[in-house]
């Protein structure tokens, strides 16, 4: 179905109440592969491996111990699915301690036995993740529509150096962190914590997210749940959230 376009469309549109759908007045975004992407996890390796003062070059032989460079990149490309056997009640995402216990526990798992890489690694993580190309225009198009918007993440790091660094801090209203209010999603009262400091009934609210398993929670609340899953490109598909604002 094709909504259809009126760009001054605000939360309360003629458009949304003529095809009989609650207005949506604020919208919850998941942070990690929703807003920003996780970054190519080559250029974080050399990133780390620059970042640690390692002489050498990563492709020289031994560089990584008995690891190949395609070994490290491959695990870090999906790092924390990789960890769910380690930590599979997501404990890492209450605790900053546990989230930096996990992370050692997890690159013993991967054989990466070079101290001072893995901190590096772990210190360069947040710098890698950048927007996506529609996030900060969908942000903008929200905050000129007087839709609200809150940032829900379950992790165990603070954020907020990131957020200001990619211009996502100055266009959202507030943020959720599991670690801060000590639920993880897809617990009901992380969503819940997000709808008070939208100010809105979960009738009238959005979930955007990339995961099912935690983002889905949303809708055991009764909030309206758009999953994008991970993507590769440039684009997020972020303009669908505008697209079902009517405009």
């Amino acid at each position: 179905m094709t909504l259809p376009h009126h760009p001054d469309a605000g939360p309360h549109s003629d458009d949304a109440a003529l095809a009989g759908i609650t207005p949506i007045e604020g919208v919850i975004f998941d942070f990690h592969s929703t807003l920003v992407d996780g970054g190519d996890p080559g250029l974080w390796l050399q990133d780390a491996w620059s970042h640690a003062g390692r002489p050498g070059r990563l492709e020289d032989p031994g560089a990584l111990g008995a690891l190949s460079v395609a070994d490290v990149v491959a695990y870090l490309d999906r790092i924390w699915e990789n960890t769910r056997d380690i930590d599979p009640d997501s404990r890492r995402d209450t605790d900053p301690s546990e989230h930096r216990r996990v992370w050692d526990v997890s690159m013993a798992k991967l054989g990466l036995a070079d101290p001072g890489l893995v901190d590096a690694l772990y210190e360069t993580m947040l710098r890698r993740w950048n927007p996506y190309e529609d996030t900060l225009p969908t942000l903008r198009a929200l905050r000129r529509r007087g839709v609200r918007v809150v940032v829900l993440s379950n992790v165990g790091r603070d954020l907020a150096p990131s957020l200001e660094r990619t211009g996502i801090a100055a266009l959202v209203d507030g943020v959720v962190l599991s670690y801060q209010v000590h639920h993880v999603k897809p617990e009901p009262g992380i969503f819940a914590t997000a709808l008070e400091l939208l100010g809105v009934p979960a009738e009238r609210a959005l979930m955007v997210g990339d995961a099912w398993q935690d983002d889905g929670g949303a809708a055991a609340l009764g909030i309206r749940t758009l999953l994008l899953p991970r993507t590769r490109g440039p684009r997020h598909g972020l303009g669908m959230i505008l697209r079902m604002l009517g405009g």
